[in-house]
């Protein structure tokens, strides 16, 4: 029998629940860890699309990237996610900023293929992001390589007219590294969820940021957990959320 406590410590082998930052909750959000499982669904976040597949295809788990209780609660309706979980006995793990500084960005440098060298910055004495060299493209050019490699419909940068050499990666959130950016010598700053300030400020610095959005910069957790997991623990029946998707929509 493999229970919600043997997949938690496996991702906590995996990525660490210890270095998460000081604002997360990633761990077991909902549920008992001596509650036996035999499938699992993973998704980036447990929307009320995705609490309704857990609780009609019978899975026991959720598995995401973005915890489901974020802010104390004092008060659980029913009709909420983290209710309707609790209320159909389902467990949720989330593995957040602990999945970010272990492998979330080796993930996305393979699938854009680029190198990494060094890390963007260190917080915590954790490690966040990466710089890569030997880029050799034009912004136009990496941004169509990312909207191929990620499934973007759109991707937002400011063209520098100048060949990206060296290109610093932070999924998810990361205008706010801008500066570390600029500190370890990119030309690019590749993330998502980039305010309109950070454009100025990286034009004006004549470095490139590449807004691929928060949900194509990481929705890549989805296909390496179940990978793992299903290597790792072959007792138990992973996939992803059928409801896994992008929520937004765009005019293009």
């Amino acid at each position: 029998m493999i229970t919600v406590n043997d997949i938690y410590s496996y991702i906590d082998e995996l990525a660490p629940f210890k270095n998460q930052e000081g604002y997360d909750n990633s761990g077991l959000n909902i549920g008992s860890g001596d509650r036996a499982v035999e499938s699992a669904l993973i998704a980036l976040d447990c929307t009320i699309d995705v609490a309704a597949d857990a609780e009609r295809l019978g899975a026991q788990l959720v598995i995401t990237h973005h915890p489901v209780i974020f802010d104390p609660i004092k008060q659980l309706s029913f009709d909420s996610v983290p209710g309707r979980l609790a209320r159909s006995g389902i467990s949720l793990i989330a593995a957040h900023t602990s999945f970010d500084s272990a492998k979330m960005n080796d993930i996305l440098c393979g699938k854009l293929s680029l190198k990494p060298i060094e890390p963007l910055c260190v917080e915590n004495g954790v490690p966040i992001g990466y710089v890569c060299s030997g880029v050799g493209m034009t912004p136009k050019q990496l941004a169509e390589r990312i909207r191929s490699a990620l499934g973007n419909k759109v991707v937002r940068y400011n063209d520098t007219g100048k060949v990206i050499e060296r290109a610093a990666v932070c999924s998810g959130s990361g205008g706010s590294f801008l500066g570390d950016a600029i500190a370890k010598g990119a030309d690019c700053l590749i993330t998502g969820d980039v305010k309109h300030n950070i454009f100025i400020d990286a034009h004006n610095a004549g470095v490139c940021v590449i807004d691929a959005g928060h949900y194509h910069t990481e929705a890549i957790f989805c296909e390496y957990m179940k990978a793992v997991l299903s290597e790792k623990i072959p007792g138990v029946h992973f996939d992803t959320a059928p409801s896994e998707r992008d929520i937004l929509s765009y005019v293009i």
